[in-house]
């Protein structure tokens, strides 16, 4: 796929020294990469735009062209946003990746920024939190929202308080919420395009890291923390 860019505005942002802002946005829905697209423009005059619809042309356009920021969905087809972060920080060390999210904070915020994520966005939060979250991006620095921030300092004084989960590697914790929503070993294999044997050994792992002995306990666990839908 090459990307599709689109020139939102003249170049003459005082954010960039006159100089355009290349993002990349990776989202499956069409609508949200056009949303996405419009909300940042209006802010960042001189933003030019690549879209990539699955992690696979993600990669593609990363390996192949330069970014300023990269919008990922953290949900899509194929491989997760999790997986492709990884990757992209393999060949571009320090490129600025915002994870978006239609889950809450509790849900994904931690694994993404110790992977070496630039931020953590919510989908439903306002504009304002995006555009911030650019911003600072933009600037080399992580973005992690004031309950986020909060939360993350409670935790470095009490670290008994962070919930189990939050031990999981993030092909772990993407087997959990797979389990979670009541799928079987064989469904999350076909899912993941992995051997059912490596799923079966991930779900072992996960078990003994939260001290958990059935898939019903897991379920149960995963609808009181919100992290299935």
């Amino acid at each position: 796929m090459t990307a599709n860019f689109i020139e939102s505005g003249a170049s003459d942002t005082v954010e960039t020294g006159h100089k355009s802002i290349r993002i990349l946005v990776v989202d499956d829905h069409v609508v949200v990469r056009v949303g996405l697209k419009q909300l940042i423009a209006s802010e960042f005059k001189a933003a030019v735009f690549g879209e990539a619809e699955n992690g696979d042309k993600a990669l593609e356009l990363v390996r192949k062209q330069s970014w300023d920021v990269v919008l990922l969905d953290i949900t899509m087809p194929g491989s997760s946003g999790i997986d492709v972060l990884k990757k992209m920080l393999t060949f571009r060390p320090g490129l600025p990746i915002l994870i978006l999210s239609m889950h809450p904070e509790d849900t994904y915020a931690t694994c993404v920024l110790k992977q070496g994520a630039a931020g953590y966005v919510v989908k439903n939060s306002g504009g304002e939190e995006l555009i911030n979250a650019v911003r600072k991006a933009l600037a080399g620095q992580k973005y992690v929202s004031n309950s986020l921030a909060e939360k993350l300092a409670l935790n470095l004084g009490n670290p008994a308080d962070n919930k189990p989960h939050e031990a999981l590697s993030s092909r772990e914790s993407q087997v959990l919420r797979l389990l979670g929503t009541g799928k079987s070993v064989k469904e999350i294999s076909f899912e993941l395009g992995l051997s059912g044997r490596t799923i079966s050994t991930y779900r072992a792992r996960l078990l003994e890291k939260m001290k958990f002995g059935t898939n019903a306990e897991i379920i149960r666990y995963t609808l009181l923390n919100h992290l299935v839908e």
